[in-house]
């Protein structure tokens, strides 16, 4: 069994930032599959079951993202090698997607709480850029991960959702 956690936060006003791309990602993978979230209060999570897989978005904050992600963990008894997370990175460029097997948080709150609450840092992760210096410059990290895409950057998301869905449909 896999578990494929999207990265956000949960409430309207969330909805089309940085810190949300995650959740926009596999949004965009449920709705292309004709695939709805189905509650999950135990777990604090929406979830949804598709073959062997458990796709997830935590309705904690960004920042305690591991809580849900052990609560399924311990429940599956899955492993941290198939825990695959979808989050956003400021590091890389707008439009740059990055996937790794294991590695570090990278600055990143929400892989920050994934490896407290795992005890590990082998897990794998598809990282998807939301870089934009000179924005970040002017707003500084908080407020650029909270910030709306550009309208310009708004543009290119339909593609880039469609690379990133075809990625997650190989995964699940």
């Amino acid at each position: 069994m896999k578990l494929i956690v999207a990265f956000g936060n949960p409430g309207s006003e969330y909805n089309f930032t940085r810190h949300n791309y995650g959740f926009l990602a596999l949004d965009f993978y449920l709705k292309v599959n004709n695939l709805e979230w189905e509650p999950h209060e135990k777990f604090n999570a929406i979830w949804k079951k598709q073959g062997d897989s458990i796709i997830i978005k935590p309705q904690t904050f960004y920042n305690d993202i591991g809580i849900s992600v052990r609560a399924f963990a311990d429940f599956y008894k899955i492993p941290p090698e198939n825990i695959f997370v979808v989050c956003d990175d400021f590091n890389l460029k707008f439009g740059e997607i990055r996937e790794r097997t294991h590695g570090s948080a990278g600055g990143n709150n929400g892989l920050k709480s994934v490896i407290q609450h795992l005890g590990t840092e082998n897990f794998p992760r598809l990282r998807l850029g939301t870089g934009n210096d000179a924005l970040r410059e002017k707003l500084g990290d908080v407020d650029f991960v909270l910030s709306k895409f550009t309208e310009s950057e708004k543009t290119q998301l339909p593609s880039l959702l469609k690379n990133i869905s075809a990625r997650l449909e190989s995964i699940i």
